[in-house]
């Protein structure tokens, strides 16, 4: 394709598909890649994804692993700084870097670390960031007191903020975070960076602004979907409960498990993390199915009637509710899910409070007993939902359309410092 851009380069800590971060970043490869375009994918981990090789993906791997792979000691330090990390873009950037090269920042809080900000801070009118959670703004990335589990109104490193006990671990845990923050923040001020922070929907602004960041440099750009599967599937003949996602507390993994037992809902969740036994304690009769891959989770939510994303976090979007809906599975989504409004206005699903298991178990029981509204909340969302998200496609087109806009500012910029000053008449 023609293009005035001349490369790419993806920053990830991951080369697999490990969360949602790492799946857009890594998509979003192989998508620009296939426009003709030169991608090179920086990655924290070891780079082997083929699926990057096949489609003509320069990788290069640092060869590290996540934080949580490293004794306690060993993760706080290179959680605050990784000077390899750092070392190894700056030398790429300083050997292979033109006013054509455009760089685009996914995820850095797992492998990273901030220290990769030092490596592109210079050049912020050729850089995106992409907001997947709240971690460039919020020391625990999700505007919640996961201790109370509810959402946090206090300003980001405020006093309160500091003395706030809202980590999901413990106080300790809280003030190693804000001090990986304060030292992103010496690396690189997003307060006056020149550089793009793509927020994945409108809700995500205004909590970003809290955060410092001003408007002007924020752009709302949703995450493609694509769903599970093509066909509708029949919820109003099935029976199954699903939860789809990471397996811990702020997900309320253990919340749907508690709801569907007490309507004596059959359960499938599908995912991986801590709460795995907890959640096989609290319904003995769920079925754990692990993480899958698209297609063998297109077959299984074959046999959905709800999928529930009861969330006790602030949300950045609401992926798999989107990619459930597609398939035409209604929802039951907390009301701290962006997208949330736009399910109840179209029918698609309900809302429901976040930790509250008895009125999750009421709407359970509702829906099970309701085939009718089932069935008109799968139609309506079979043939809607895709309003909701942009498809591949499309979300490729625009992040060229915004990478190229990103050039032509750079470049107006640069011809205006270099243009000579008028002569001053004597």
């Amino acid at each position: 394709m023609d293009s005035a851009i001349e490369r790419i380069v993806i920053i990830s800590d991951d080369s697999v598909q490990s969360g949602g971060a790492a799946a857009v970043a890594l998509e979003s490869a192989r998508m620009l890649s296939r426009r003709g375009l030169h991608v090179t994918f920086f990655t924290g981990d070891t780079g082997s994804n083929p699926s990057l090789k096949s489609e003509n993906v320069d990788v290069i791997a640092l060869g590290g692993s996540n934080l949580l792979e490293h004794s306690r000691a060993t993760a706080a330090w290179r959680g605050l700084y990784d000077s390899h990390a750092r070392s190894t873009l700056q030398l790429w950037i300083e050997e292979n870097d033109t006013p054509q090269t455009i760089y685009h920042l996914h995820n850095w809080h797992k492998i990273l670390s901030p220290a990769i900000f030092s490596a592109i801070a210079n050049i912020g009118n050729r850089l995106f960031l992409t907001a997947h959670d709240y971690f460039l703004t919020c020391p625990n990335g999700g505007y919640t007191n996961f201790q109370k589990n509810s959402p946090c109104t206090l300003t980001p490193l405020s006093s309160s903020c500091v003395l706030s006990n809202c980590d999901k671990r413990n106080y300790g845990h809280k003030l190693w975070r804000v001090a990986r923050h304060l030292v992103r923040a010496s690396l690189f001020n997003l307060k006056k960076t020149d550089a793009t922070i793509l927020a994945v929907s409108d809700a995500m602004v205004p909590l970003l602004e809290r955060g410092g960041i001003p408007r002007r440099s924020i752009q709302v750009l949703r995450n493609p979907v694509t769903p599970w599967r093509t066909t509708r599937v029949a919820a109003e003949n099935n029976r199954e409960i699903f939860y789809v996602g990471r397996l811990e507390i702020d997900k309320g993994a253990d919340i749907v498990a508690e709801a569907a037992a007490l309507a004596e809902a059959p359960l499938t969740v599908v995912g991986e993390g801590p709460l795995k036994s907890a959640i096989a304690a609290l319904h003995p009769g769920a079925r754990l199915t692990g993480r899958l891959n698209k297609r063998e989770l297109g077959e299984l939510i074959g046999e959905a009637r709800l999928l529930v994303m009861p969330t006790q976090w602030s949300e950045t979007f609401g992926l798999v509710a989107a990619e459930a809906l597609m398939c035409g599975v209604p929802v039951i989504v907390s009301n701290l899910v962006p997208i949330s409004a736009d399910i109840v206005k179209n029918g698609y699903g309900l809302t429901c409070s976040p930790g509250n298991v008895a009125l999750l178990a009421r709407q359970l029981n509702e829906l099970t007993a309701d085939d009718e509204t089932v069935a008109a909340m799968s139609h309506a969302a079979y043939s809607g939902a895709r309003l909701l998200a942009p498809t591949p496609d499309q979300w490729c087109d625009d992040l060229i359309r915004l990478y190229e806009q990103k050039l032509r500012n750079a470049q107006h910029q640069h011809n205006a410092w270099s243009k000579p000053m008028a002569a001053t008449a004597p």
